[in-house]
């Protein structure tokens, strides 16, 4: 017998404040656990396997992460923006950066991921938050610290990945300086200004200044 609906009230499969879930598991006993355990919350509605880039969130779950499920998670979120959550029992340390790639905002041991725990990190990754264990978010910063330090810093980029004269040039697009005005101001050529926004959109995979500015914004950048 199907549920009741109270005059004025909206069935929770019409909901669209839900969040739209996509779920990748390492065996089919997974998928269907975590699966289930989602499905049971009326916050939350598990898309088709098939169609992940118009979710709000990934849930990746596993046991432990391998190199090999490490490039599953990455061709998972390739087709995608949405952030992820990722369910395991087991993240050696040399694989967190990795996880992080895959735009993961969230981890949940397997055996302590409730429907109230699993929902809360879903949720809170759709709304732009995030969930790492203390002694995960500890490594992460040290690997983080350890890239700029000996990767970045000695080719003069920072953890954005631009260059101080890239970041000055995009800073004065941002401040609506055309290629003649930003040349003349950092006394570079203007041949050389378009060869280094040139260079940054190739890089960063933007198609046009306006996403060149808007990837500097939410870099911090400008």
């Amino acid at each position: 017998m199907a549920a009741k609906v109270e005059p004025g009230t909206t069935p929770p499969e019409q909901r669209t404040d839900r969040v739209r879930v996509s779920v990748w598991a390492a065996d089919p006993i997974t998928l269907v656990g975590v699966t289930e355990t989602l499905v049971g919350s009326l916050d939350v509605f598990v898309t088709p396997d098939e169609q992940p880039s118009g979710v709000d969130v990934l849930v990746f779950a596993t046991d432990r992460v391998t190199p090999a499920v490490v490039a599953s998670m990455r061709r998972a979120a390739a087709a995608t923006t949405a952030p992820a959550v990722l369910v395991t029992r087991e993240l050696d340390h040399e694989h967190l950066m990795s996880v992080v790639e895959c735009r993961v905002v969230a981890v949940l041991h397997r055996g302590a991921a409730t429907e109230e725990r699993l929902v809360g990190a879903v949720r809170s990754a759709a709304s732009g938050g995030a969930t790492l264990p203390p002694n995960l978010l500890g490594a992460l910063l040290r690997q983080v610290q350890a890239l700029q330090q000996e990767v970045l810093a000695p080719r003069g980029l920072n953890p954005a990945g631009l260059s101080t004269r890239e970041i000055d040039v995009v800073r004065l697009m941002a401040e609506g300086w055309d290629t003649e005005e930003i040349a003349s101001r950092l006394c570079y050529s203007e041949r050389t200004v378009k060869n280094i926004i040139h260079t940054m959109t190739n890089r960063l995979e933007v198609r046009n200044r306006p996403q060149l500015v808007a990837y500097a914004v939410r870099a911090g950048l400008v």
